[in-house]
């Protein structure tokens, strides 16, 4: 009898584990492997040898020395006097914030123009079609630019804010556009200031368990309950009742002119502005085609079926048609996303200190230390894409169909 039909009283030999179908593809991975580990040994040993030969050596002293650089957009607390792991750490929340900003602008907007390119209305129809195809043939590098020198050079002057005949005026007193960024009211927190905004987080979760609740309901028993006014209901009532409850101590401060420049309030740079539209512009019109096609991925038959039980094509879209598609959606969305914070290292064409701008250039620059900084940028761009990838595909997980 051949070896690869031996009963398990056989002995064991060596050569089983090449002619043995049991534990050949075994044998070969890790071989492969080992290969894989040693070839990786020998490039990192050459590495290090040829840098101790170079007289440089690895260090990671240089993240505790004076940075001695100023940065224009500052989330967290920083000056030229701190260090470089500082402003490292000011670059990355920076990466983070236009990241968040242009997934969740993308996301909108991919949606809405993937369900309007499928309307019977031919005007929208044709123009989200324009959308689309205009944005995603151009590179997103283009786009920023464009929308920067735009801005810049449309934009009014803070001066032209000045005087009881101002060529331009602030919207409702609080909010200015010039061409030196966004100035808008900036939040300031008193005592209990982070009771308000616990509530409205609970309230947030408190609104997906309500629509979760709804649509259990609606799947097991076939009763559909109003879900949007309740749900507005939740979200707003309890964080207003917290808010006077606690003696208002959320408050605002707007930006007003002073001098030469607008003071007070917060500051949106155009460059960070330029980087989040072009970025949600452009991948929007990726999730655009990802959003139709998931929608033309379910039978036309299911359309035709609600509309002859009397649903309104609003509540066919929401409850029978985007469910279903999510399947089809949410993977590509994934690289979208990853898309989204990978591109967002051009921001240094508009001068936005992202980390890419802080420990990638000046930081790097500054110290010689080329390798460390490129690992250390390699490895936050590399956790930040396995973070939303993981979030991702454990939504990916909830949104599957079920069997009943």
């Amino acid at each position: 009898m051949s070896s690869t039909t031996q009963t398990g009283t056989s002995k064991f030999s060596l050569s089983m584990l090449i002619n043995d179908t049991r534990y050949r593809s075994t044998t070969f991975q890790v071989i492969a492997l080992i290969g894989l580990i040693f070839a990786m040994g020998y490039l990192v040993s050459n590495l290090l040898s040829n840098l101790a030969d170079a007289g440089l050596n690895i260090s990671w002293r240089f993240f505790g020395e004076t940075a001695g650089y100023d940065i224009n957009q500052m989330p967290i607390e920083y000056n030229n006097q701190m260090s470089h792991c500082r402003a490292s750490m000011v670059g990355a929340v920076n990466t983070l914030i236009v990241a968040f900003l242009a997934c969740g602008s993308a996301t909108i907007l991919g949606v809405i123009a993937g369900v309007l390119r499928l309307s019977n209305n031919w005007v929208v129809s044709k123009l989200m079609a324009i959308y689309v195809e205009a944005f995603r043939n151009v590179p997103v590098l283009i786009w920023i630019l464009i929308i920067f020198l735009v801005m810049s050079n449309v934009l009014p002057q803070p001066r032209e804010f000045r005087g009881d005949a101002a060529a331009s005026s602030m919207w409702f007193d609080m909010v200015a556009f010039t061409n030196r960024g966004v100035y808008i009211p900036r939040l300031v927190l008193e005592d209990h200031g982070w009771a308000v905004f616990a509530a409205f987080g609970l309230s947030i979760i408190g609104v997906f368990a309500f629509r979760r609740y709804a649509r259990n309901l609606l799947f097991n028993t076939g009763r559909l309950i109003p879900t949007f006014l309740p749900a507005i209901g939740i979200l707003i009532l309890p964080t207003v009742l917290f808010y006077f409850a606690l003696g208002s101590p959320i408050g605002l401060e707007n930006p007003a002119l002073k001098g030469f420049n607008f003071k007070g309030g917060l500051h949106l740079r155009l460059s960070l502005i330029a980087l989040w539209f072009a970025l949600a512009i452009y991948t929007g019109a990726f999730i655009a085609e990802n959003v139709r096609a998931g929608i033309q991925a379910i039978s036309h038959g299911q359309t035709e079926a609600a509309a002859a039980l009397g649903m309104r094509p609003g509540r066919i879209m929401s409850l029978i048609i985007l469910p279903q598609a999510l399947r089809v959606i949410v993977p590509p969305l994934i690289s979208q996303y990853l898309n989204i914070t990978k591109n967002s290292s051009l921001a240094i064409a508009v001068g936005y200190m992202d980390i890419t701008g802080t420990l990638g250039g000046i930081t790097l620059n500054q110290t010689g230390r080329a390798i460390e900084c490129i690992l250390v940028l390699m490895l936050f761009y590399l956790v930040i894409s396995l973070s939303i990838s993981a979030i991702m595909n454990v939504y990916n997980n909830a949104m599957k169909l079920k069997e009943r």
